[in-house]
């Protein structure tokens, strides 16, 4: 008997075309970013020190379950919520995907919204619209977000080709203008007086707020990951090449990000955590026009990763909707997301409480599906199976009340943890959560395993 959700068959042999460059190429497009440039920009307030050693650190604990959930997909040719399937059972499945629907279209529009502030500035200077943050200034983020949103519509237009296609050229500006980036920045600042540099106290941000902050950007690409390693037929290329990629990604862009917010701190004598934007950094060190189009091409590489998981999510919801309709579906509702923050008083509000319900909820889900995929189930799931009522998946009516009882208790721990001082200050509350949720499904699963 068939399930009301959508069919699930993994990827034909003939279909994995991706190359160990490819997926290298997707996961350093992913991060090359305006994303990632403003998440190290955000991370500055915790000193130059304190932020590279997290960065560091959440980076490679990360992107060892990047690589892990890279795996499930090469192994099974299986989509990635697809793959919640055997752990939340085939009705349960359906809350992973919403969340992974509302954070992958949230990250499209923070992209998006970080782009246009670029279009604005562009506009502002060849056209003398009123700036970004003065009076008027909304008419260039609108005119932004609309071209963004036409910018996307044509990256998904040929679906998972076109995202190789993107990655390949966008790489190719972002390493060009990273270098630029850095030239610029060591000119105006030395490295000696960048690490020394420490933010206004009632500024600072404690090394476990940086971890949780990091820790939210980076493990949403997780969920996403077997999206695109199903269409690789080389394990090395699904684990150790997405792992590659995706760290070089993060490391550059966020640790430029870091370091020009930190010059720019110094050279202007303030520093303001709302001007961590690329786009306002790349004006205060003079870069000019070039720089904020290739701001503005490197948004539509990472939102054609973002709107690809998003959409791909919403095929595992519905099973009359097939992964093209789909992305259009996504990308029109993340281009009206865009204008949510034009609702805060600052952007960096809006995208504050947006990386707390990333880092609240995705956790506690990353650790319940690599659980029960590799330590429960043995790396063996049987694809036929996800797409049966009253199959090995199905459960109490669909539903897996183990995984999401223990996802519950994770999302409580997250809480709990940001509540104690020491973890709060040092560790951060989201890999603490990860580990006793991880703790709490398999003790209660283990003699369920099959």
């Amino acid at each position: 008997m068939r399930n009301e959700l959508g069919h699930v068959r993994p990827v034909e042999p003939d279909a994995r075309q991706m190359t160990n460059w490819d997926m290298c190429a997707t996961w350093i497009g992913a991060n090359a970013n305006n994303g990632t440039w403003y998440i190290g920009g955000v991370i500055a307030a915790a000193g130059m020190l304190t932020a590279s050693t997290a960065l560091i650190v959440c980076g490679v604990l990360s992107y060892v379950l990047l690589a892990l959930a890279s795996y499930m997909g090469y192994r099974t040719g299986l989509p990635a919520m697809a793959l919640t399937r055997p752990a939340f059972g085939l009705r349960g499945s359906l809350i992973p995907s919403v969340i992974n629907v509302v954070q992958f279209i949230g990250w499209a529009a923070a992209n998006t919204f970080i782009a246009a502030i670029s279009i604005a500035t562009i506009l502002h200077d060849l056209l003398g619209w009123p700036a970004y943050g003065t009076p008027g200034g909304h008419r260039g983020l609108v005119v932004g977000i609309i071209v963004m949103s036409l910018l996307h519509m044509a990256s998904i237009a040929l679906g998972e080709r076109s995202v190789r296609m993107i990655e390949r050229v966008g790489i190719v500006l972002v390493m060009v203008f990273v270098v630029w980036e850095s030239i610029v920045v060591f000119q105006h600042v030395s490295l000696t007086e960048i690490m020394q540099w420490r933010p206004a106290g009632h500024l600072r941000l404690s090394a476990g707020a940086a971890i949780d902050v990091l820790a939210a950007f980076n493990l949403a690409w997780v969920t996403a990951a077997a999206d695109f390693s199903r269409f690789t037929d080389k394990p090395h290329a699904a684990t150790t090449w997405s792992f590659i990629g995706a760290n070089v990604g993060l490391f550059w862009f966020a640790f430029i990000g870091l370091v020009a917010t930190i010059a720019t701190a110094i050279t202007m004598n303030h520093f303001d955590p709302n001007d961590s934007d690329p786009s306002t950094i790349a004006t205060k060190l003079g870069l000019g026009v070039l720089a904020l189009l290739v701001i503005v091409i490197t948004s539509t590489t990472a939102n054609a990763v973002n709107l690809m998981a998003a959409g791909s999510a919403v095929t595992n919801m519905w099973h009359r909707i097939s992964l093209r309709p789909a992305l259009w579906l996504v990308t029109i509702v993340a281009t009206l997301v865009s204008f949510v923050p034009l609702f805060f008083a600052t952007f960096l509000d809006a995208f504050t409480a947006f990386l707390d319900m990333i880092g609240m909820f995705l956790g506690p889900e990353i650790a319940v599906f690599l659980v029960d995929f590799f330590i429960l189930r043995h790396r063996q799931y049987d694809a036929p199976a996800m797409n049966v009522t009253g199959g090995k998946y199905w459960y109490w009516h669909g539903v897996n009340w183990r995984a999401l009882g223990s996802w519950a208790l994770g999302v409580l721990a997250y809480f709990a943890c940001r509540r104690i001082p020491t973890v709060a200050e040092h560790l951060g509350a989201t890999f603490v959560a990860m580990a006793i949720t991880a703790c709490v499904y398999w003790l209660l699963s283990r003699k369920q395993s099959r």
